[in-house]
């Protein structure tokens, strides 16, 4: 099989190296650079990577993805889209030459979007962005997807498969906001962005934009996936915390976790609000439930303060105030265990085992 890589790349010579030994398993590599000014194009072509310049103005992604899918021969089976700062395990080549059968169109594979020091996934999901070269078009001005022409499209799912993100913090996302506006404009029905702009409202902290528009995205026809109806309901629930409307975040925390109790997420939310207010009872309750849930789904919709530290803290300080200084400090233990050098956590546990010694 003849196996492509092509991507988008602009002002990003720090990730190339790295960037091009993760991808070298590829027959032949692609990139349009989009107008960089820094050693980016020299750095890939001295790597052997065929890179073209061109400006994409006025911006937006997909017809950048779709310039760069040009690039890509028009005999090659597997078209792999990869950004700069994503990284393969090694071994990918091999792994997809033997899930792929003929008649596959594209694959699932393990996409970590965000992962600790150690390496450790954090928010993992699958990536959707290998496919075949033909019948294939990248849509949406920002958060673009791949949309298949032909017929039957057909997936296979591989966990074998895997990609770490490892972006650049220093690196704007100003132009989201208003491709999204764009996004939404150009296709008002599209449950999918209308979820990210309200998302991105509540980034901006512009908290009623983000609740008018998420309301919108819950009364859209389209909007069944529950997970993403659970977030829609907590950001609304958040922007109306902000707001210092504390009854009606409760409303909408109360929403999400019956449309999706089988998540940790509004449970949390809820016990960080009920904290916030004072009430270490609700606190211990909602932490309760989020911890009868063990599984962390493979969904861009997770929380990572849903799975560390978080829920231990918030039940040693509720049963602190409570009085209740044994458990307090088996759940002070156990927020320790995330993260040993965190001074609040060793100093609580100081003040549990003064109180715990008292008793």
């Amino acid at each position: 099989m003849k196996v492509i890589v092509y991507a988008i790349t602009k002002n990003e010579e720090k990730f190339v190296d790295r960037w091009y030994k993760s991808m070298s398993e590829a027959d032949e590599i692609y990139v349009l650079d989009t107008g960089s000014d820094d050693n980016t194009v020299k750095l890939l072509e001295d790597r052997g990577v065929n890179v073209i310049v061109k400006k994409i103005i006025p911006w937006r992604f997909d017809v950048a993805r779709n310039e760069s899918l040009k690039l890509v021969p028009e005999d090659a089976d597997i078209c792999v889209c990869t950004d700069l700062d994503e990284v393969f395990i090694p071994g990918w080549r091999k792994e997809l030459e033997c899930v792929w059968k003929k008649g596959n169109n594209r694959l699932r594979y393990v996409y970590n979007w965000s992962l600790d020091e150690f390496d450790k996934p954090i928010i993992s999901f699958y990536g959707e962005k290998i496919h075949s070269r033909h019948n294939y078009k990248w849509t949406h001005p920002v958060h673009e997807i791949l949309k298949y022409s032909g017929d039957n499209e057909s997936f296979i799912l591989t966990d074998n498969i895997i990609i770490n993100h490892y972006p650049d913090s220093n690196k704007s996302r100003g132009s989201y906001l208003p491709l999204l506006e764009l996004s939404v404009s150009e296709d008002p029905e599209d449950d999918r962005n209308m979820h990210y702009l309200g998302r991105e409202y509540m980034y901006y902290s512009r908290w009623n934009e983000c609740i008018d528009t998420l309301i919108k995205h819950l009364n859209l026809k389209t909007a069944i996936w529950k997970d993403e109806r659970c977030a829609s309901m907590r950001f609304i629930a958040r922007s109306y915390n902000n707001l210092g409307r504390f009854d009606e975040a409760k409303l909408w925390l109360e929403k999400a976790i019956e449309e999706a109790p089988y998540l940790r997420e509004p449970y949390v939310e809820m016990a960080l609000l009920e904290y916030k207010l004072g009430n270490d009872i609700e606190v211990i309750k909602y932490c309760t439930l989020a911890l009868t849930i063990k599984k962390n789904k493979m969904s861009y919709i997770n929380e990572s303060f849903c799975w560390d530290s978080t829920i231990d803290d918030l039940l040693s300080i509720s049963y602190y105030n409570l009085g209740i200084y044994d458990i307090a400090l088996y759940y002070i233990d156990r927020a320790i265990s995330y993260d040993k050098t965190n001074e609040r956590f060793l100093k609580n546990k100081e003040y549990i085992l003064e109180k715990n010694n008292e008793d």
